[in-house]
């Protein structure tokens, strides 16, 4: 007498294929919503200053200039992008609420062209909120030719509402971090090094209205 096993039933046999139809599908739901939860956070960041995320507004703020001064410091670094990245001037010194321009330069150090992507932050965290970008050279990828030097300028204001926030209303330095990193479809060249740049330029002030 054969002792085989019996054949499972067809019935079982639908359960099981629904079952992994559905764990498929819950593992493809799961990458898609990994993946946009990127962007979602980058627009959450930007709209509420989270992270040290800037604001970004569309005119120069017209609005009151308070008789008080803060320090604005510049930072630059590389990760992946063959650039040399630095901004001009290490601080400047604006008052609350003044519309200022700062520029940042970067060099390409390969024959060939490449393209970057600057992301930022500002530190304190909470100063984000109220840090309002106009102009600035991380809204689009930046494309340098083999050796070619590009002034990047950043216009920006503190927004006077900074006062009223109980963490900042004493607040003095603000500080402005981008890093570069390589454009989608550029990969990071071995040969060149990342380097963190740091400043030695003299401090400057220039206005831009």
């Amino acid at each position: 007498m054969d002792n085989q096993a019996p054949s499972p039933r067809p019935g079982k046999q639908k359960t099981n294929m629904v079952i992994a139809g559905t764990c498929v599908a819950f593992f493809a739901g799961m990458i898609g919503m990994a993946y946009a939860a990127v962007p979602l956070y980058r627009v959450f960041c930007q709209v509420t200053g989270y992270a040290g995320t800037t604001q970004r507004v569309e005119q120069q703020y017209a609005g009151k200039v308070l008789d008080r001064d803060i320090t604005i410091r510049f930072d630059a670094n590389t990760a992946g992008v063959p650039w040399d990245f630095e901004p001009v001037a290490r601080s400047i010194t604006v008052k609350i609420g003044e519309t200022a321009r700062a520029h940042y330069k970067a060099v390409n150090k390969l024959p060939t062209a490449t393209t970057g992507r600057a992301t930022f932050n500002v530190t304190p965290d909470l100063a984000g909120a109220y840090f309002n970008k106009v102009e600035c050279f991380c809204f689009t990828e930046q494309t340098l030719k083999g050796g070619e030097t590009a002034d990047m300028p950043v216009v920006f204001y503190v927004d006077p509402d900074i006062v009223n926030q109980p963490e900042l209303k004493d607040i003095k330095t603000i500080t402005l971090s981008y890093t570069m990193f390589p454009a989608e479809g550029d990969k990071p060249v071995a040969s060149a090094p990342e380097t963190g740049n740091k400043i030695n330029t003299d401090t400057a002030k220039t206005l831009g209205g």
